[in-house]
């Protein structure tokens, strides 16, 4: 120092760089440091500072600390989602701070451990103090790693864990350090197992091999350009920059010298305490900073803040294989200007899988995997959409492949004991290279197997049968309530009784002749013929009585419409809309049982989500009650195919995926279903493979390609067709589509109608009974005689008036009289007996003598002096009947037994005999 110092260049560690930084900002000379890892362990940054009044004397050689950004990068385009990371001892962890807290802000799962000298002894350590379970969670952390450390600790690591079996074939390690040499690399392929990612600091190397130890105007020995030379292999990353740097500070000197701007040297000394600062300190740090030099290291410069800019990470990587001697190839470098160029993906892969056979674990759901063929002593052929995905990527890929069902038919769920069943299971135990079906992407499942992107959509649906229009016999009952039809019975007998009432108390005045009677029984059958529209035939004419039927009218009138309007919608409704319209509805009702599958996804989440006391929808509370009951063996199956089964023989719901469930509706024959579709997961389908599996990466790649040209959607209308025989969303069965009524509209017309006939029947048996029984109170043959006076009567009247009229002759055939056998009529028409009409008056009008006081019309003597009358015989005493204009007989409305005159003419030869056409009216 005391014969003068150019430049000071240090290859030390953080600590004493910054005392030499004091040092050379102070005296004004130029510090050229060059950062040097302990025992070749990644570096991490110095945290220097330079002054913001530009009197910085000190330039950073080697380029900043950029693990952190080189790491975040790799670790983005692998997907990684959850990994461990191994430091060694020597590493100061503060250098990766910003990675970890980066990857935690997009939530990816980090653990840290360090590794101590003696990895035996650590690896030791976890087989005696973990338990089994712990054991297998940790195995399943090594599969994904990151190693920063020296080479050589990284090389004992991955023998260690290879001998001591924690690692697989399925495993992917990434080891970072910037020194590592060619050899190491060599050295750390062959001792790892998996898939190994390095990623190292590389140098630009001239591709004309006569021009790569010539660097502008001097020559560099062999042994140091020559990439094949094992001194060049060995030399430390510092080395290289020590040496670029002593050739600047040449470059430099020259450059002084040929200028002639030459500053004597700093004579420095610590002992004297008035050392004044070189004048020429400043000229000389500006011509190393303008001055640059192509070394070993390429392009050293710098830039305003003093640091070297130039620097250039590559990325290597290997296959995944079982055999141990497999090669490395480059996958791409790094640069902090542009950033990644290339790609991590293996692309030998995708062109060497040819000649590949994957076993394929599967479910059988429709319509994701169904089988297609089944014939014996021949493998099973399977169809289905996820079938079809599989073959798209076949095809492209070049692999071929085995399906196999899984041995439970389940998809899987973790057991007590931290294995997993179903296709989860054989992925894990390593049976099966892929499991598709109808498989959802859950953190559950990420954490034991890989996925590929999602190549469909996923949500959860409500499978229901459609409503049927269950007509009941008794329909036509249906528009009133059991209650309404009580009342309006009651009120009938009611008002029936209160109309005989008030004709008892106040009875009418009726006109001669008039026959009206108002006994309870008319009066009820007044009443109840208003309320059925017919009529009646009962006159009232009191005020009373007609503002009772007044009211009663209208009552009816008002009962009948409502009736028939709300028997006309009843009987011609079209849409019968179910309650169950989303998840939301399902839970709050209890008449309709669901439940979904055991140890599935659906019923996983709704388990998770109901249990969760702080979830604030209480749906999935309600939901998993329902499907909970009896510890989920009441409502769930075991099966898909079950529950469908289920919904469509009883009454039941069925939860599941609603791919499955439009499907189903879609394809059902009697297209009795319909889903009720409600998100309650933003899920996929997925593909699973191995946790590790070199398969991931190329199979998502290819399905994004088969979602970009549009193959995937042809692939779901093949499934899905958006026009089906079936309405997936209509509640109602679509044999109701409101046409025609049918017989079942109207069976209980017909049955009322039946039951009248059958009770009328009965009626006429007990009348016929009752009559016989009664008949010796019947007066005798010979006395029940009826005389058919209708046709005389009326002759009789056209040939008399108030005046005397000439006299009409007519024949005697048309006056015979001809007496009827009573015992000869039916007995329902029965005569009534004597007793019946007390206090009766008649009134005839016949052809008898004058003498007779009865009569209301005679004829007169002009009129009657043609016929000659003799003698008159005893009058005959008897019921009559009235014989009806169309010669049928029916109750005559006068009710009287009395004495009838007649007068025979023998004249005229009258024949009283039994003809039934003749007869006198009365």
């Amino acid at each position: 120092m005391n014969h003068g110092i150019l430049a000071l260049v240090s290859s030390i560690g953080c600590t004493s760089a910054g005392s030499l930084q004091s040092l050379a900002d102070a005296m004004h000379i130029p510090h050229l440091f060059i950062q040097r890892s302990t025992a070749g362990t990644p570096r991490s940054g110095c945290g220097t500072t330079r002054s913001s009044r530009n009197d910085d004397y000190t330039l950073f050689v080697r380029p900043p600390v950029y693990i952190n950004e080189v790491i975040l990068k790799v670790v983005t385009e692998y997907a990684w989602q959850k990994f461990i990371i191994f430091y060694d001892s020597e590493y100061d962890i503060r250098g990766i701070q910003e990675f970890l807290d980066r990857v935690s802000q997009q939530g990816m799962d980090v653990a840290l451990q360090k590794v101590e000298n003696n990895i035996n002894k650590m690896i030791t350590g976890l087989f005696a103090t973990l338990r089994i379970e712990e054991l297998n969670r940790y195995r399943d952390t090594l599969r994904r790693a990151i190693l920063v450390m020296n080479p050589s600790t990284a090389k004992s690591f991955i023998a260690e864990v290879v001998e001591a079996n924690l690692v697989a074939f399925d495993c992917h390690w990434i080891i970072i350090n910037e020194e590592i040499n060619d050899a190491d690399v060599q050295e750390l392929v062959r001792k790892s197992i998996g898939r190994l990612t390095i990623i190292r600091q590389s140098f630009p190397v001239p591709q004309n091999i006569s021009q790569r130890c010539f660097r502008g105007n001097h020559r560099i020995s062999s042994s140091l350009c020559d990439p094949k030379d094992p001194f060049s292999q060995n030399m430390e990353i510092t080395n290289l920059y020590i040496y670029d740097t002593v050739l600047l500070l040449a470059n430099a000197f020259h450059k002084k010298l040929e200028d002639r701007k030459w500053h004597s040297m700093a004579s420095l000394t610590c002992i004297r305490k008035n050392s004044k600062p070189w004048q020429g300190g400043r000229s000389m740090l500006d011509t190393i900073k303008k001055g640059g030099v192509n070394g070993l290291t390429g392009e050293l410069e710098f830039a305003e803040n003093g640091g070297n800019p130039n620097v250039l990470f590559e990325i290597l990587g290997t296959n995944y294989g079982e055999e141990l001697s497999r090669g490395i190839r480059k996958l791409g470098c790094w640069n902090p200007v542009t950033g990644l160029n290339g790609s991590l993906t293996d692309r030998r892969l995708e062109n060497n899988m040819r000649g590949v056979v994957l076993r394929v674990v599967t479910v059988l759901e429709e319509p994701f995997v169904m089988v297609s063929e089944n014939v014996l002593g021949k493998p099973k052929k399977y169809q289905g959409f996820s079938i079809d995905v599989l073959e798209s990527l076949s095809t492209y890929l070049g692999f071929t492949y085995e399906i196999y069902v899984a041995p439970d038919h389940k998809y899987g769920r973790p057991q007590d004991n931290g294995t997993w069943n179903g296709l989860i299971g054989e992925l894990v135990f390593k049976r099966a290279d892929i499991g598709i079906s109808a498989l959802t992407i859950t953190p559950d499942r990420e954490n034991v197997v890989d996925f590929t992107t999602r190549y469909m959509d996923y949500s959860v649906g409500v499978l229901l049968q459609k409503a049927e229009r269950t007509m009941d016999m008794f329909a036509c009952l249906a528009p009133f309530d059991l209650s309404l039809w009580a009342c309006i019975a009651g009120t009938v007998l009611l008002v029936g009784l209160l109309v005989y009432l008030l004709n008892w108390l106040n009875p009418p005045r009726l006109q001669m002749g008039s026959m009206t009677s108002t006994t309870l029984y008319n009066s009820m059958w007044f009443v109840y013929g208003s309320f059925v529209q017919q009529g009646g035939e009962v006159p009232y004419t009191t005020l009373a009585t007609r503002m009772m039927m007044g009211a009663w009218w209208l009552f009816a009138l008002i009962v009948i419409s409502s009736y028939t309007a709300n028997l006309a919608a009843f009987l011609t409704i079209t849409r019968i809309e179910n309650s169950i319209q989303s998840l939301q509805d399902l839970s709050k009702q209890t008449d309709i049982p669901y439940g979904t599958v055991l140890d599935s996804a659906v019923y996983e989440h709704v388990r998770v989500k109901g249990m969760n006391p702080f979830e604030k929808n209480n749906m999935y509370s309600k939901l998993w009650q329902m499907i909970n009951r009896s510890n989920g063996s009441e409502n769930n199956v075991q099966e898909s195919q079950a529950g469908i089964q289920k919904v469509k023989y009883g009454n039941y719901a069925f939860v599941w995926d609603a791919a499955v469930l439009e499907y189903v509706a879609l394809n059902d024959p009697d297209c009795s279903f319909y889903t009720v579709g409600n998100s309650i997961a933003d899920r996929g389908y997925g593909i699973a493979l191995q946790h590790g599996s070199p398969y991931r990466d190329v199979f998502s790649q290819r399905i994004l390609e088969l979602q970009q040209n549009g193959h995937m959607d042809l692939l779901k209308h093949k499934w899905w067709p958006r026009n089906g025989q079936c309405d997936l969303y209509s509640s109602v069965d679509p044999k109701y589509k409101g046409g025609a009524l049918d017989i079942k509209s109207f069976a209980g017309v017909f049955c009322i109608l039946a039951a009248g006939i059958v009770l009328s029947c009965l009626i006429a048996m007990l009348e016929t009974w009752w009559n016989k029984r009664k008949g010796s109170r019947v007066p005798s043959k010979e006395d029940d005689k009826e005389i058919d006076l209708e046709h005389l009567h009326r002759r009789v009247n056209s040939l008399c008036t108030e005046d005397e009229s000439p006299h009409k002759q007519f024949s005697a055939s048309s006056i015979d009289l001809t007496p009827l056998d009573i015992d000869t009529l039916p007995t329902r028409q029965a005569l009534e007996q004597i007793s019946d009409f007390r206090n009766t008056h008649i009134t005839t009008t016949t052809f008898i003598p004058e003498q007779i006081q009865t009569l209301s019309r005679t004829l007169s003597a002009k009129a009657a002096s043609g016929f000659s009358f003799g003698s008159v015989p005893e009058h005959r005493t008897g019921p009559f009947r009235h014989r009806a204009p169309n010669g049928g007989f029916f109750r005559s409305p006068i009710k009287t037994m009395s004495s009838i005159p007649y007068q025979p003419t023998p004249t005229l030869g009258l024949n009283i005999g039994n003809d039934p056409d003749r007869g006198t009216s009365i």
